[in-house]
């Protein structure tokens, strides 16, 4: 690429876009300061939002913790080192050390909460997984029964996570305990190990689609993601994982050799787990087609289909002959979202709001990447390359998150619900020209929130 012709190092063009950048960036954080007035305002008024940090879900409580000084000491070795080491590493070896710089930026924003309240208590709430797994004792008889105690009037009703996941989602803790790793601690270093991997599936498939170099520019961004705030410890960000190893298997497939069609099985097999661990992750399919769109098939695309839909089988197979039925349990839970806090929550506010708990997720040099996203669909670069192809792959996750923001299944606790869809925003920082600036912009928004909110679900 002649960098006389580069739209993010052309000095005709350069401070011109640093300005807009910097204007999208600031309309992000308006938004943000917006919701947060208006949210305090309704909820002090009315009491419908149902959050004690608007647009958050958490409450003000401004600390230090355990994993302060490993938060500051991580994200301060990425800002400096970070963009020169992505740039310099072997493939592999980038990957491995994006997963463990993402293992210790999660893991170290969790402590700043304390080892109990940040990791081992996160899963152990009423409302979470961990409360039922005496409850799968008998495992193929709760699968069959599992429908009848989703409604909140329905006897032994399940507690709002489990009775708003498909059962895979519980049934991964329960697992987990009958192999010896029970309890919030396991559970809660599960979500954190399995979630950081997110970034790596992310990196697989922008190189697979676009090129390494714009893999290797966003792989600074994707490793100290302001969401980690949030993965830790979450079990969306496992949910996270899963969908976006499923995107990167089919990348794999889709734009490599005849050998690589083996990985269309792997992804319709994770493809197929990421619809049984949450109804509202089915969007995936939209990412899913954009990588279609941007594969090069040359060989055996007959196989290819005929391995990934027999990959995508199994799950759905297996939970159906062993009695749950995933289109009587997705309605019945549409129902139970309106029983519950969803149905008080005004969707004229949330619709809205949601996307500012979305700045808060990406930071805002997503929001400016996304900016230069929007250039590159509109007016691509002429070039046919790799920037036009991660537009459109960015540019299918956000639909795909507006998407889950219109359907109205979604008020409130998006910063923790839309994680899986935010891991694919951003890439879109491998646009910006300056990486250190916009890294240090991420890393204190992550640093601030999770200093001043106590979060929680």
């Amino acid at each position: 690429m002649n960098p006389r012709t580069d739209p993010r190092t052309d000095p005709r063009t350069e401070p011109r876009g640093t300005r807009r950048d910097l204007y999208a960036a600031a309309a992000a954080l308006l938004l943000v300061l917006t919701a947060a007035l208006v949210g305090r305002h309704i909820e002090d008024t009315y009491g419908t939002l149902h959050v004690g940090a608007p647009p958050l879900y958490g409450r003000w409580l401004p600390h230090l913790g355990p994993g302060t000084p490993a938060a500051l000491a991580v994200a301060a070795a990425v800002v400096a080192y970070g963009p020169a080491l992505a740039a310099r590493l072997r493939w592999r070896a980038l990957l491995a050390s994006a997963w463990a710089t993402a293992t210790a930026w999660i893991l170290s924003l969790a402590l700043i909460d304390g080892w109990h309240r940040g990791i081992a208590e996160r899963l152990t709430t009423k409302y979470e997984y961990l409360q039922v797994i005496d409850r799968f004792h008998d495992i193929p008889a709760t699968l069959r029964d599992y429908t009848r105690h989703i409604l909140i009037d329905s006897p032994d009703h399940w507690p709002a996570h489990t009775a708003g996941h498909p059962p895979a989602a519980p049934l991964t803790f329960v697992l987990l305990d009958r192999i010896g790793l029970g309890g919030g601690g396991w559970a809660g270093l599960w979500c954190i190990v399995v979630g950081a991997t997110a970034c790596v599936a992310v990196l697989v498939a922008v190189r697979a689609l676009a090129g390494e170099e714009l893999a290797r520019r966003a792989a600074p961004f994707m490793v100290v993601v302001p969401g980690a705030v949030w993965m830790g410890a979450s079990a969306d960000a496992y949910f996270a994982a899963v969908a976006a190893w499923a995107v990167a298997l089919l990348a794999l497939a889709v734009s490599g050799s005849g050998r690589s069609v083996w990985w269309a099985a792997g992804a319709g097999l994770l493809f197929g787990l990421t619809c049984y661990l949450s109804y509202g992750l089915t969007l995936f399919a939209l990412i899913g087609l954009a990588v279609l769109f941007l594969g090069r098939v040359r060989e055996r695309p007959v196989a290819l289909a005929a391995l990934f839909c027999a990959g995508l089988a199994v799950v759905p197979v297996v939970f159906t002959l062993a009695g749950f039925n995933w289109w009587e349990a997705y309605h019945l839970l549409m129902t139970r979202y309106y029983q519950g806090a969803g149905g008080i929550r005004p969707y004229d506010y949330w619709v809205w709001a949601n996307l500012a708990c979305t700045v808060l997720v990406v930071g805002v040099a997503t929001v400016a990447g996304l900016r230069r996203t929007v250039g590159q669909l509109v007016r691509p670069d002429g070039r046919g390359g790799g920037q036009a192809r991660l537009a459109l792959l960015t540019g299918a996750a956000l639909v795909a998150l507006l998407a889950a923001d219109l359907s109205g299944m979604s008020k409130a606790e998006t910063e923790r619900i839309w994680l899986p869809f935010a891991m694919w925003l951003v890439p879109a920082c491998a646009f910006l020209p300056r990486a250190r600036p916009w890294l240090g912009a991420q890393v204190a928004l992550a640093l601030l929130v999770n200093h001043l909110v106590l979060t929680g679900w």
